[in-house]
């Protein structure tokens, strides 16, 4: 009712970015607005970020986090059959041990959470729409913790006992106390980043989505286009958005490009009027070869319609107006987009297998949760395989995770190197007229 009210006053777009910045604050559960790409942002006990957003109003704050729960037995485990949401549940095979040669996964979740649980959801609905697909051998717990570090740890540790693989935590802090913990002893695949970037665990992955990842994989394409060119960063206030600029501006750097910043901060959605005639007037007088925005996209509308579109402009997942093919922004048109394939690429042959949300209008970065729930499934089922490899040769019980690992997911190409480090490579793609059309970048 309240969107259905919203669409009649304010129009469908604007209706949209109140309903995007609603549900991230429920999701994140931050002191501010958490508009952040793939790393479900966290201050004090629950955190994870998102994927920008465009906001135009303000909201109401977050309620504070629920107490943390008792945690409830893992022995046996709240055990979900593989089945698609909406299907008849299988309640004669919960709790059932697992067949021979069954890789058993545990996927720990915050579902009861009242910051992360709808995050939550969203990553399970994905990942057991790869599971329902590609699951054969396979069988999948799901293991409820509330968002906080401490339970989703003591959580971990009871999973461990009864699986061979252990798919989460979902939140940054909880990541980053496992990490601390120092007892990673199963074959790990974390949901998210640790706070503090460092040396992983040797049987743990990060599948998490990085807005740094995705700044860096726009500045390489915009030096293959320009390999001459001079930048002007534009970037709004919030900390995504400085994160994003920074790694944008880092990897630029090392390129050997130059390249200047230029804030464009904004109040309730709107950019000031003052700063945009500045930026306009900049560009007129000292135009640079390209511009990259870590913006989000109610932003750069108003600087697209204010100081025109005749530069080559980059950005991240935070710039994607969504596709409506026909019906498109017609001043974003040309922009060049690093985003995730499940988003951009709808017709290529590794996304078109797997299932879409039920609702149509699910907002992106909610597809975006789901689309990292299909691959952190992907990247399990290689796990699993490898560790049965292991396993029928000889050598030393709890060997690290080990390259190759190489996935054509939905979030992008997943590769494991010799570093042992899961990389993500995204789509690439120009958005047009209400769609993209993609671009090869190279390796």
């Amino acid at each position: 009712m309240l969107i259905k009210s919203l669409k009649a006053g304010l129009g469908k777009e604007y209706a949209g970015l109140v309903f995007a910045m609603l549900s991230c604050l429920l999701v994140s559960g931050c002191s501010t607005v958490c508009l952040e790409p793939e790393e479900l942002c966290a201050s004090g006990n629950a955190n994870t970020s998102l994927h920008p957003r465009a906001s135009s109003v303000l909201a109401p704050p977050a309620p504070p986090p629920a107490p943390a729960r008792a945690l409830e037995p893992v022995d046996p485990v709240r055990t979900a059959p593989i089945y698609l949401p909406g299907q008849d549940t299988r309640p004669d095979q919960a709790g059932k041990p697992a067949a021979a040669g069954t890789a058993r996964i545990a996927l720990l979740l915050p579902l009861t959470s009242p910051s992360l649980g709808s995050a939550a959801e969203a990553v399970r609905a994905g990942f057991m729409a790869a599971a329902e697909r590609d699951g054969a051998g396979m069988q999948v717990d799901v293991i409820t913790t509330s968002d906080n570090a401490d339970e989703a740890l003591a959580a971990y540790a009871q999973a461990g006992t009864a699986h061979d693989i252990i798919v989460g935590p979902l939140s940054r802090p909880a990541v980053s106390v496992l990490i601390a913990g120092g007892k990673v002893d199963k074959p790990t695949i974390a949901l998210n980043h640790p706070e503090v970037r460092s040396t992983l665990p040797p049987r743990m992955l990060v599948a998490g989505l990085s807005i740094e990842d995705e700044a860096r994989q726009a500045a390489e394409w915009a030096a293959r286009e320009h390999p001459h060119g001079r930048v002007l960063i534009l970037t709004g206030n919030p900390v995504w958005a400085q994160r994003a600029a920074g790694a944008f501006e880092a990897r630029w750097s090392e390129l050997g490009h130059t390249g200047q910043r230029f804030a464009l901060p904004s109040s309730d959605g709107r950019v000031d009027p003052a700063l945009l005639q500045d930026l306009k007037a900049r560009l007129e007088v000292d135009p640079p070869d390209l511009l990259f925005a870590a913006l989000d996209v109610a932003e750069l509308r108003q600087v697209r319609t204010f100081a025109g579109s005749t530069l080559p402009l980059y950005g991240g997942a935070s710039i994607n107006p969504g596709r409506t093919p026909g019906l498109g922004a017609t001043e974003l048109d040309g922009i060049h987009v690093v985003d995730l394939p499940w988003l951009v690429l709808p017709d290529h042959p590794a996304v078109m297998v797997y299932p879409r949300q039920a609702d149509p209008e699910t907002p992106l970065y909610m597809q975006r949760l789901y689309a990292l729930g299909i691959d952190a499934f992907l990247v399990a089922r290689q796990v699993a395989a490898q560790q049965a490899r292991q396993a029928a040769q000889p050598g030393v019980p709890g060997a690290p995770l080990s390259a190759p690992l190489s996935i054509d997911g939905v979030t992008g190409k997943l590769t494991l190197g010799a570093d042992a480090a899961l990389t993500r490579r995204e789509a690439a793609a120009v958005y047009r007229d209400g769609n993209f059309t993609p671009v090869d970048t190279g390796p």
